[in-house]
């Protein structure tokens, strides 16, 4: 629903998608992998770092949008809080199902939210 919903928004708000899709693709499809063979811990850890990042994006584009002419993009800030709301739910289903015992939890959390803030931010950049 989120990619149809933004592939639909790209010719009526008239931006650029990122040239950088085809490689999130894949660094997403290997992070999951990746954690995934470490355990289920692991991939919920994974689950909670990734969702926590694009929480945080969505909540900054809501921030945004809602100081700059709010009832002009009413229906987007709309959008984007429930997509928000919907990764937030994701980010809890993971710690429901034991996210915080994967090894070293705090070390593997840490460095995929950097390299998602990284990507959110090379995105916005290219």
């Amino acid at each position: 629903e989120h990619l149809a919903t933004f592939n639909k928004y790209i010719p009526e708000y008239r931006v650029r998608p990122t040239a950088l899709l085809p490689i999130w693709h894949v660094a997403g499809y290997a992070l999951g992998a990746g954690t995934a063979l470490l355990g289920k811990e692991a991939a919920m850890a994974c689950t909670v770092a990734v969702e926590s990042s694009i929480t945080e994006h969505y909540n900054k584009q809501i921030r945004e949008l809602s100081t700059d002419y709010p009832e002009k993009h009413e229906k987007l800030i709309a959008t984007l809080s429930k997509f928000r709301d919907d990764e937030q739910e994701h980010h809890d289903t993971g710690l429901e199902h034991d996210a915080e015992k994967a090894p070293a939890y705090q070390l593997l959390t840490a460095a995929i939210k950097v390299g998602c803030d990284g990507a959110i931010w090379l995105t916005e950049k290219i």
